[in-house]
This record gives C-alpha cells, structure tokens and sequence, in this order.
C-alpha cells in the first residue's frame, strides 16, 4: 500500500503541475502595475482549475505522509523523479514547450544520479 501512494503523490503532484501551467497561460501575462498583479493572481485563486491544483498539492502531500509511515525517506524520495519525467513530457505534449536533447540528456542525468544516489 506504501507504493500506491508514493503513485498517488506521483500523480497529484504532476496534475497540480499541468493545471497550473494550462490557466496561467489561458490568464495571459502578469500585468506591470503592482495593483494589477494582485488582482490578477487574485482572480486566478479563485480559478476553479487552479483551486483543484492547489487541492491536489494538499492531497499529494497527504498521500506522501502516508507513504512515510511505511517507507524510509531515502528509499521513497527518488520515485519523485517520475515527476520530472512525467511533466517535462506533458510539458511537450500539451504546451508545445520544446523537448530538446539538452534537455532530455539533463533529465536523464538527473534521473541517473537519484538512481545512484538511493542505492547506497
């Protein structure tokens, strides 16, 4: 049951992620005028959308305090790095952000050395 809910801290992180990212792009670009800002990140806590993301964060760090209980740190920590993975593909798919290769060989490495880094 430990792993379901490294997934699930897994996956509640990556939807927070895309969610946030799909309605700050559909809000436009932050005003220049202080008042303006306010307003602006005002209305965007109040975004549906937005508020389900930040519910996830809360849920995916329910989830994680859950894992654990039964996990040690350092063995659980590295599956996080599915979220690297997973976003800077969604990233690609759903916002056309560019997949370069050094970008992908930097995820690799990242991915490689939290690998090597939990077997110790």
């Amino acid at each position: 049951m430990s792993y379901f809910y490294v997934a699930l801290t897994v996956v509640l992180t990556v939807y927070g992620q895309v969610v946030l990212k799909w309605q700050v792009l559909k809000a436009g670009s932050m005003p220049e005028v202080a008042l303006d800002k306010l307003a602006f990140i005002a209305k965007l806590f109040l975004n549906p959308w937005v508020i389900s993301g930040l519910a996830a964060a809360v849920l995916a760090s329910a989830a994680w305090m859950a894992a654990l209980t039964k996990l040690e740190l350092s063995h659980a920590y590295p599956f996080m790095s599915a979220t690297f993975v997973v976003v800077f593909v969604l990233s690609g798919i759903l916002f056309q952000e560019p997949m370069t290769m050094p970008k992908i060989i930097g995820l690799g490495l990242i991915v490689s050395g939290i690998i090597v880094g939990s077997q110790g």
